[in-house]
């Protein structure tokens, strides 16, 4: 008896075409005459008739525990310094650690059943399924959220200009920036609108905007708080952080979202162990040894130069043991991140939608949708910053084949090595976050060249930190001409607790606790 005949259905991938195999053809360099190419059309079919049954399999998804509506966009009276993207009222658990706390959650990173457009015209319309882990750990401790924060566009900006809907303004001066990627995230604690936030950090994102409006935000150890479910960048950059009015509040955040997450982000450790960082804030810093790293002073201006200075003095007035250190080598950090983040980055979000071969963790595939979508729709839409990366990593890609990202993959161990070795008898080493004030934001008719540059031109003393994974925490050490001047604090690998404990201890200096 024969069998039923099976319904016909779409397939999940579609065979490819005679001429889209000999445009695949052409593109590898291969020479077939049109009956090897229609051998190869037919092999091809074949083996891709599995991602069929692909297609069926249940994919795992990242939990989504707390109730939710979708929110709504803020009016511009409700939003002044277009710090807010989208607003929510989600409550987590009835008590915890962040019981009472208002969170804002920067809009690279997920929260399921909320508009995320990651700062992108790209993006826009974009509704996530998921909860990021960071953001259930929030919610299970308590936490309130009650907003995305705007960032720039697809995060790639150290000012506060490329968001695709408004330029996000510096409370202390809104005709300045607040320093990216993000940026609603830092305005929106200055404010005090928020008691606490997540920011990413893939070149200084969350040191840049806590420097220029002057509150406290750590890009922790890399590895140290897993970033599933937000939108990656590049893999060995990438990492969350919190940030904060005060160093307390920074550290209690940490503690919520510090941690193993069961494998899903492979670059942490299962053994790894999360301390209760508020805990060692016991101010006390006697006996301590503080490096001051020469080379980050380097071009500085002399103004906040000088507010760093004395800020450290203050350290060593409480009995530190303040000296000067040298690392040649970080003359050249911000060099050896440069491939990463043109040419990782691109083949990341450009090549890959999101998807890097080398990372074996949890994917947002329908995030990687939604970008494929808008890459090819909407590239025009994009920032210069963005445009940039695009000219330089597929530039590298043609004619250099990446050469110069293995390059410096392969250099980033002897510059880990560097600061380790300061590190060896330092407890952290200090500098300016950024060597400048907050900058005018943009103005209509700017050049490419002004552009790029204004975007990316105050990296020089945080992204290497993005590179070796050392925790680094920016915290205002005092102010110039009424702009904020971030003092940064770097210590070993997974010791993120001695560089609170010192940010904490400076923090009740210069408030006078």
């Amino acid at each position: 008896m024969e069998s039923d005949p099976k319904p016909y259905r779409l397939p999940a991938v579609r065979s490819p075409t005679i001429h889209q195999m000999g445009d695949i053809a052409k593109d590898l360099g291969f020479a077939m005459d049109p009956n090897e190419l229609k051998e190869y059309q037919g092999v091809v079919s074949t083996f891709l008739e599995d991602y069929d049954r692909l297609e069926d399999i249940p994919e795992p998804q990242l939990p989504v525990k707390y109730p939710r509506t979708p929110g709504y966009r803020p009016n511009p009276e409700d939003n002044p310094n277009n710090a807010w993207y989208w607003r929510t009222d989600i409550k987590g658990a009835s008590s915890g650690k962040l019981a009472g706390k208002r969170v804002g959650i920067k809009d690279s990173i997920a929260v399921a059943g909320v508009p995320m457009m990651n700062g992108s015209r790209l993006l826009e319309g974009y509704v996530p399924e998921y909860d990021a882990t960071v953001v259930t750990r929030i919610l299970d401790e308590g936490g309130h959220i009650i907003g995305k924060t705007a960032c720039e566009d697809l995060c790639f900006s150290g000012s506060s200009f490329t968001n695709a809907k408004h330029p996000v303004t510096n409370p202390h001066d809104k005709t300045r920036t607040t320093g990216g990627s993000s940026s609603g995230s830092a305005a929106l604690i200055v404010t005090g609108d928020i008691d606490m936030a997540l920011g990413g950090d893939q070149g200084g994102s969350v040191r840049l905007p806590a420097s220029f409006c002057g509150i406290v935000g750590l890009k922790p150890t890399h590895g140290l708080v897993p970033y599933t479910g937000a939108a990656m960048i590049e893999p060995n950059l990438d990492h969350l952080g919190p940030m904060a009015s005060t160093v307390y509040d920074c550290a209690l955040l940490l503690e919520v979202i510090a941690g193993f997450d069961d494998g899903l982000d492979p670059r942490q450790a299962s053994n790894m162990e999360v301390p209760k960082y508020t805990e060692l804030l016991t101010g006390d810093i006697s006996s301590m040894k503080i490096g001051v790293l020469e080379e980050g002073f380097t071009k500085c201006n002399s103004d906040v130069e000088e507010v760093v200075r004395k800020a450290v003095q203050m350290l060593k007035d409480k009995g530190a043991i303040v000296e000067e250190v040298s690392v040649p080598m970080h003359h050249d950090g911000a060099k050896i991140a440069g491939p990463f983040l043109w040419e990782g980055s691109y083949e990341t979000m450009f090549g890959g939608s999101g998807f890097n071969s080398c990372y074996g963790g949890h994917y947002a595939t329908s995030l990687q949708d939604a970008l494929a979508r808008g890459f090819k729709t909407s590239p025009n839409d994009m920032s210069a910053t963005l445009k940039l990366v695009c000219f330089i990593g597929e530039y590298t890609r043609r004619h250099y084949h990446h050469r110069y990202y293995s390059k410096a993959s392969n250099l980033k161990r002897f510059l880990r090595q560097a600061y380790d070795e300061a590190l060896k008898t330092y407890d952290v080493i200090v500098m300016p976050t950024i060597k400048f004030t907050a900058t005018k934001l943009l103005e209509e008719g700017a050049s490419v060249a002004e552009t790029c540059t204004r975007g990316l031109n105050m990296v020089g003393n945080t992204s290497t930190f993005d590179v070796t994974g050392h925790p680094a925490l920016s915290i205002n050490a005092g102010f110039v001409d009424k702009l904020p001047v971030g003092m940064m604090i770097v210590g070993k690998r997974f010791d993120d607790a001695t560089v609170l404990r010192v940010a904490h201890a400076y923090e009740k200096l210069r408030d006078g606790a």
